[in-house]
């Protein structure tokens, strides 16, 4: 007997069945997901530069320019799109469905190390980052402290929430907003500056040439050896008053 002359034979079993598949898709038709356009998660990549004082123009064809012209060249791109602002300049590199986003984000990186040494010295290192610098953040979470300045809270941030959730897989990136670092402003005086000759370029040029901490070579003796340290930094405002802007000689 086949099942043709199962249900035949059977009519009762036959329309239990029939009613049991209708309700199946019935059921099943309320759950299934139809889309005119699937959520997916295309492979982007981000590159941004800063560049302190620069204007829009300046941006855009000193540091923009010169990273799209590099980045062009890599396969697979769907989509390269661009900002230019004063001081910050993103790029932002869509590839195809299908294209590995860590053969995507090396390419990138491989194409912006290339064209760094036509970029302007004054101006940040480009970041290259395997998300879009304008989605919506996914997790914000408040650090505050009545005890904390904001130096502390920062520091304190990057120790035990950014190191830690930079491991977490599927996390690209970790920004701390309205973080604040350790920094020494410098006041200048135009009449001083003007009566000995000296522009703030001067000044720029000396805090490069003297806040430095370079490596002085090693001592070897017959049992130990031993590594020369140059304390070069200015930390305190005695070392940044004490500066040497310039050497003349009269």
């Amino acid at each position: 007997m086949n099942i043709s002359s199962l249900f035949i034979n059977r009519p009762v079993l036959s329309s239990v069945v029939s009613i049991m598949i209708v309700l199946f898709g019935i059921i099943g038709f309320g759950y299934l997901g139809v889309r005119e356009y699937p959520s997916v998660d295309p492979p982007i990549v981000t590159v941004s530069t800063n560049y302190a004082g620069a204007n829009a123009e300046v941006m855009e064809s000193q540091i923009t320019e010169i990273l799209e012209e590099s980045i062009s060249a890599i396969s697979g791109i769907k989509s390269l799109t661009s900002t230019s602002s004063d001081g910050r300049s993103t790029i932002v590199v869509e590839f195809n469905l299908g294209v590995d986003m860590e053969t995507a984000a090396n390419d990138v990186r491989d194409k912006v190390s290339r064209a760094i040494r036509n970029l302007p010295p004054d101006s940040d290192p480009p970041v290259v980052n395997k998300s879009d610098a304008n989605s919506e953040t996914v997790l914000s979470i408040t650090v505050q402290s009545d005890k904390r300045n904001l130096l502390e809270l920062t520091d304190f941030a990057i120790r035990n929430f950014k190191d830690r959730l930079q491991t977490i897989e599927g996390v690209s990136e970790i920004r701390i907003w309205g973080e604040k670092k350790y920094s020494m402003k410098l006041e200048i005086e135009p009449v001083k500056l003007s009566a000995y000759g000296l522009t703030p370029l001067d000044i720029k040029n000396a805090l490069l040439r003297e806040n430095v901490e370079i490596p002085s070579g090693r001592i070897e003796g017959t049992t130990n050896e031993l590594t020369i340290r140059t304390m070069g930094r200015l930390t305190t405002e005695d070392d940044f008053n004490n500066l040497i802007i310039s050497e003349k000689t009269v």
